[in-house]
């Protein structure tokens, strides 16, 4: 039953919930252009910078922060944004929380792995579906939106030379457009797989595809090895723009529910399994709010560990605001992430290290599992994720950015049916 209905929320039109969601590739355009005129010092230049991050190999991990600099990785991610906004408006999509998810979850990965360049092929295999099954794109564009958790393996065949360069071009492009086209079909069946305990779905169907793609580049002899590119340096603004823009959706939220930090509360209620849509459940005010909450909270995860805000935190980060729409809320976030964070501890890594942080933020995708089951069983959950994520990605070969996508559907496969078959009573 929806409980928004019932909230005191100011009228939205979709234009309006359009302008809430342009602030953001908005804001990363001016700190972008304003990072590189008055503050960076990066080894090449804006355009050289951007130029580096179009036509590099982005597999994991590929910081375009350390590659291209601030600016230029800002700047990328503006135009991705910039982009899907007007697919958005184009077809007139509705502002739903899954939307948000995906909106947001993207415009993290362009600062990680997703670029103009290598994007685009995907949404033409995606296009070309809708033409072969007679549908409108605007019944896919979501599930490509998120599917391009792929196209790393368009750039990497395009620009790693290990093929020659008239053969790569077309092939990666071509490799490209078939994801697009099969991912739609192959998505709705791997949602069964886990039962919508994973909120990152199309992250395991991506796993799925890149090992599959992996093996077959693999049997011909060409492997692709994982690389580990980051920017290393704390910096002060990157942390203030971030601090700006969680506040502002904390404001955003009063604004459209004038008692969104009390109504809050509420959302403490839903388990967070797919399908938990926010926007629907507790209305946009309260939904923005905890938006806004959630990345204050992951902006401190990383302060309080002192670790470095980079190109694959900043996708971590975005990926639990977006999510923050659609299923995850401290409560079902807190047991997953402490749950590896003792596995972590326990076993001696790094708590402020990118790969663990990443692990901490991406690991939410299981929330719906310790609000299902409880804290404990939530814990154990983030323990084995831990375990699995550390090791999966030699299986896609980096492949697949949504690797914590990938492994929180087989920690989804594996221990839910185990927690049913021997349950007693309701949790």
């Amino acid at each position: 039953m929806a409980l928004g209905n019932s909230f005191n929320e100011r009228e939205l039109h979709k234009e309006d919930k359009l302008k809430f969601l342009f602030v953001f590739p908005t804001v990363f355009l001016l700190f972008g252009i304003f990072m590189n005129i008055f503050i960076e010092n990066p080894r090449v230049g804006l355009l050289e910078g951007f130029k580096e991050i179009m036509f590099s190999p982005t597999i994991l991990i590929t910081d375009f922060i350390e590659i291209g600099g601030i600016g230029a990785a800002f700047i990328n991610a503006a135009i991705i944004g910039f982009f899907n906004l007007y697919l958005l408006r184009k077809y007139k999509m509705r502002i739903n929380g899954l939307l948000i998810a995906a909106f947001l979850t993207l415009m993290g990965f362009s600062f990680f792995g997703k670029n103009v360049l290598n994007i685009i092929p995907i949404y033409l295999g995606g296009y070309i579906y809708t033409r072969y099954q007679k549908i409108s794109m605007r019944d896919i564009l979501l599930i490509i939106m998120f599917s391009t958790a792929l196209a790393p393996i368009v750039s990497e065949i395009i620009f790693a030379g290990i093929i020659p360069f008239t053969i790569a071009l077309p092939l990666g492009i071509l490799v490209g457009i078939v994801i697009g086209f099969i991912i739609v079909p192959l998505s709705s069946h791997m949602l069964s797989f886990h039962d919508g305990f994973n909120l990152y779905n199309i992250g395991f169907t991506a796993g799925i595809i890149g090992t599959v793609l992996t093996s077959i580049l693999r049997t011909f002899n060409i492997e692709i090895n994982p690389v580990n590119i980051l920017y290393i340096e704390n910096n002060l603004y990157i942390n203030v723009m971030l601090l700006f823009l969680f506040l502002y959706l904390i404001i955003i939220g009063i604004y459209v529910n004038r008692h969104s930090n009390i109504d809050y509360f509420q959302i403490f209620k839903f388990k967070g399994r797919t399908v938990t849509d926010f926007t629907h459940l507790v209305g946009y005010g309260v939904t923005f709010f905890n938006m806004g909450v959630m990345g204050l909270i992951c902006l401190a995860y990383v302060n309080i560990v002192d670790g470095v805000i980079n190109g694959p935190v900043l996708a971590g980060i975005f990926t639990v605001v977006g999510f923050a729409a659609f299923g995850k809320h401290p409560k079902n976030c807190a047991p997953i992430a402490l749950g590896v964070i003792i596995a972590a501890f326990l076993i001696g890594n790094d708590l402020s290290s990118t790969g663990m942080i990443i692990t901490v933020l991406f690991s939410t995708t299981i929330a719906p599992i310790a609000g299902t089951y409880g804290v404990f069983i939530g814990i154990l959950a983030g323990a084995l994720h831990l375990a699995i994520v550390t090791n999966i990605g030699i299986v896609h070969g980096g492949v697949n950015l949504y690797n914590n996508g990938f492994s929180g559907g087989l920690v989804a496969g594996f221990l839910v049916p185990i927690i049913e078959a021997f349950k007693k009573g309701d949790y």
